[in-house]
């Protein structure tokens, strides 16, 4: 301490002031403000020191990764499990026949059939073929025709299961780990985790596809980063001209001038972390950064005219429609092979409780080109052994029709007891089913997988320890998969 100059003893006043000790305690930044003070004070070397404040947040591996990178595939309203996956052919001779109570077991349900007086089993009128996958043999529906052509890449989990039955804190669990606002998104945990690989680009994206049918919100805090560093939030990429917003120097302003006043910001957030020591200012630095190098190179990413008339003709006509599934597939293998570590793609319009056929027809056939066409590209291209790749909603939806019956219509309400995901790539087994449901896909009879048990696979497999990847907020140790959740050998290969 006696060495200490009376710049380091200025920085570790304000450190130690209790106004700044309590606003930090309060932002769950104490234990490491305290210990970075402690350490200039006791004249710590730069190699034992402390990290600094204004430092990339970043973690890293804690043991050798399978994966480097994800692309999750959120279909947003709980597509159909028994329409699209979990093959059911016994439910024929069960049609307009009564969901039995021993099946039903009191289970809770949503107010839009509480009311019912009858809950009739709806099978689904799709066909299904069962494709050689050089493992387990997957049953997929006539609705994805294209999506068969990846099986033997694909790991189908039949037994998948939530805490919630409405679709905001379904999303919310599903992105977050809890069903109560508040909380990192999967994708900002891993940004947090696995740091940045291009200087260029953020380390989370989100894309975002209008869908058929019945959508529901899509809250910004689906992919926010909460308190994590917000750094750390996801990017949400537009279809319009600006794929972010002010991207483009505003009319009359040359870009000279932008970096002129960039400058400027710069000196002044630099006099503020200096007076502050607040963390965030960096980050705001970093941010605006980012921002600025970002108008250089989202316009290339963005542009699909390098691309080969094989790639576009495999992604299907859709990929020329700014903002379609396709062309936000296509899109997610260009950010995967520039570094990106987390592609979000939402596909909205999933939430059928009238006239399922008619727009799962739909929906279907906007999405399956497009993903099928995604794990091909990343295998061709050797992306797909490091790059995990997921696929599914928030719940699955009920054997029993909500609302009218017939033999070519139904409905389907929410139903978290059981549905259906799918993965690939990134160290997981190849041509393989985990887990399965009972005879009207309602309760799970064999090998359940919760979503905190996804996620500590998922992140085992980027290379983590679900139990160590935290971060010290309001006095406690957060983390994705908060005190449940483990690592699923049977996913892994």
């Amino acid at each position: 301490m006696a060495d200490s100059t009376p710049e380091e003893l200025h920085r570790a006043r304000l450190l130690l002031t209790r106004r700044r000790f309590f606003a930090a305690g309060a932002q769950g930044f104490g234990a490491g403000l305290s210990a970075l003070a402690l350490s200039q004070l006791l004249g710590c070397t730069s190699a034992d020191a402390a990290p600094s404040a204004a430092a990339p947040v970043v973690m890293g591996p804690h043991h050798t990764p399978k994966a480097k990178r994800v692309i999750y595939m959120h279909m947003e309203g709980g597509p159909s499990q028994l329409d699209l996956f979990d093959y059911k052919p016994g439910l024929k001779a069960e049609f307009n026949k009564d969901l039995p109570d021993s099946v039903r077991m009191g289970q809770r349900l949503t107010g839009m059939t509480s009311g019912q007086k009858r809950f009739p089993s709806a099978p689904s009128i799709f066909q299904f073929t069962r494709h050689d996958n050089g493992g387990d043999g997957l049953w997929l529906s006539e609705l994805l025709p294209e999506t068969g052509k990846v099986a033997p890449e694909m790991l189908m989990i039949r037994s998948m299961h939530t805490e919630a039955i409405n679709h905001e804190p379904a999303i919310t669990f599903v992105q977050t780990g809890t069903q109560q606002p508040g909380r990192p998104s999967f994708g900002s945990w891993v940004s947090y985790g696995l740091g940045s690989s291009n200087k260029d680009l953020p380390t989370f994206v989100v894309l975002i596809t209008q869908g058929i049918g019945n959508m529901q919100a899509l809250a910004a805090r689906f992919w926010g980063s909460a308190f994590l560093p917000s750094e750390h939030q996801g990017c949400k990429l537009r279809s319009g001209a600006d794929p972010v917003l002010h991207l483009s120097d505003p009319a009359g302003v040359a870009r000279e001038d932008r970096r002129r006043m960039l400058d400027m910001l710069l000196d002044l957030n630099e006099r503020e972390y200096e007076r502050s020591l607040d963390p965030e200012v960096r980050t705001r630095i970093a941010q605006f950064e980012m921002a600025y190098r970002m108008q250089m190179s989202v316009p290339e990413l963005t542009n699909f005219k390098d691309e080969t008339p094989e790639t576009l003709e495999l992604y299907g006509p859709d990929v020329h429609k700014a903002g379609s599934f396709a062309a936000n597939c296509l899109l997610a293998r260009r950010l995967a092979e520039r570094g990106v570590r987390f592609i979000q793609l939402y596909m909205r319009g999933w939430d059928q409780h009238n006239n399922l056929p008619g727009e799962m027809r739909a929906q279907a056939a906007a999405v399956d080109r497009g993903q099928s066409a995604l794990i091909q590209d990343l295998k061709r291209r050797g992306l797909l052994e490091d790059t995990l790749v997921l696929w599914g909603g928030e719940f699955g939806r009920t054997v029993y029709s909500q609302g009218t019956l017939s033999e070519t219509n139904y409905g389907r309400d929410h139903h978290p007891r059981c549905f259906s995901m799918w993965l690939a790539g990134g160290g997981v087994k190849k041509g393989h089913v985990v887990g399965a449901t009972d005879d009207f896909s309602y309760n799970i009879a064999e090998n359940p997988v919760s979503v905190h048990d996804l996620h500590a696979t998922m992140l085992h497999l980027l290379g983590f320890d679900h139990q160590r990847l935290g971060y010290r907020f309001l006095g406690r140790d957060m983390r994705l998969t908060d005190v449940f959740g483990e690592v699923r050998k049977e996913l892994i290969a």
